[in-house]
């Protein structure tokens, strides 16, 4: 197995890199205090194709492999997770719109998305079907040429500020078998959204409920066919627990190199803190976690790639133990800076309130272990 990147997945990490630089880190705590959705500047991401990342060439996208987009996702977390983990978000759902619309669904919204002039949302969650996707209520009923669409949807990232909702909604009878998905335009009548949810983290993107009061959609934007839609949105969290892991991964490394910089920075008692041996060694930890992290997450996307039998396995496996690695990375670097970890002048506490959630979305980490037990449990799991 090659661990190394190629001359191109460095030049695309390398791109991600000045990016992220350029147009993350000066406004990344603005956007995060003022809770400003930072529309201009994800549409500079989608000039350099970060908009549609892996979603198909029909559709304007690149084409990637997941492991060369998390590359990508990486270097911008590192500066702004919660800009990046919108990114990623919009990323997932263009790809199912891309993968999955018909021919004049896509050229009507596809490269629209993928440039980043346009964004779209992702609408599973509802009030009552968090973990428990397969029982939502949301229902679509085809109503000679259209779907009529009633329900609700909650924790939708981006409501209200996107221009396309990629929509799972029940067509068919309980369970998984009766959910399909739809593209629908987000300003289609009959659509509300909530208020916007004071959040720990993730500021730089709004998130609200959305209601769905007899909403017509043509027919035509169905994705895929009836009853697929459980199906899609599985794939999508396949790709989309690699994603926010990334951003796990992401997170701790600039959390990482801001603690470095600071024990070089910082004296007690006449020496720098980088002389204290103690010290040295919770570093060397948070190091080492951060790169079995890495490794875990790039292992999981080249499974994913590969379709792998077992890829879903591994991508619950790399989700919950990034994400979980990944905030003890980042608060072990808070615990390093000490009272100035603490302070908005310093990215520390930014990163920890953003990282937090990681844990939480895509799947809880809880229902990771469910995933990866039950697998294991069946016996035929090819974990090796």
């Amino acid at each position: 197995m090659d661990f190394e990147l190629s001359e191109d997945q460095r030049a695309f990490a390398d791109t991600a890199r000045a990016f992220a630089v350029s147009e993350l880190a000066p406004h990344a705590a603005e956007w995060d205090r003022e809770a400003t959705f930072p529309r201009e500047a994800i549409a500079k991401a989608g000039e350099l194709g970060f908009c549609g990342l892996y979603a198909p060439e029909r559709v304007g996208g690149l084409g990637l492999p997941r492991l060369d987009s998390a590359l990508v996702f990486e270097e911008m977390a590192a500066v702004d997770p919660s800009t990046t983990a919108f990114i990623t978000i919009h990323n997932m759902a263009t790809w199912m719109l891309g993968t999955w619309a018909t021919d004049a669904v896509a050229q009507t919204w596809g490269e629209a998305l993928t440039s980043g002039r346009k964004l779209a949302s992702y609408c599973l969650t509802e009030p009552g079907a968090g973990s428990d996707a397969g029982s939502l209520k949301t229902r679509a009923e085809l109503q000679g040429a259209e779907y009529v669409i009633n329900g609700g949807k909650a924790f939708i990232s981006g409501a209200g500020s996107t221009d396309v909702l990629v929509l799972m909604a029940r067509t068919g009878g309980a369970g998984a078998s009766g959910v399909s998905a739809f593209a629908v335009p987000a300003n289609a009548p009959g659509i509300s959204y909530g208020k916007k949810e004071h959040k720990m983290g993730w500021n730089s993107q709004p998130t609200r409920t959305i209601s769905f009061d007899n909403v017509r959609v043509p027919a035509d934007h169905l994705l895929g066919q009836e009853g697929e839609g459980f199906r899609i949105a599985m794939k999508g969290l396949d790709g989309g627990r690699i994603n926010i892991a990334t951003c796990s991964v992401g997170a701790a490394q600039g959390a990482l190199d801001a603690a470095r910089r600071y024990l070089h920075e910082r004296q007690q008692f006449g020496k720098p803190l980088a002389s204290f041996q103690a010290l040295q060694f919770k570093l060397a930890d948070m190091a080492t976690d951060l790169v079995a992290a890495r490794q875990m997450v790039r292992l999981a996307a080249s499974k994913l790639d590969n379709a792998h039998p077992d890829a879903s396995t591994y991508c619950a496996m790399a989700k919950r133990f990034a994400t979980d690695a990944g905030f003890n990375v980042v608060n072990e670097a808070l615990q390093l800076h000490g009272g100035y970890g603490y302070l908005g002048e310093f990215p520390l506490e930014r990163l920890l309130r953003d990282a937090r959630v990681h844990q939480i979305l895509e799947g809880t980490n809880e229902i990771m272990r469910v995933i990866v037990s039950r697998k294991l449990l069946e016996g035929d799991a090819d974990i090796r």
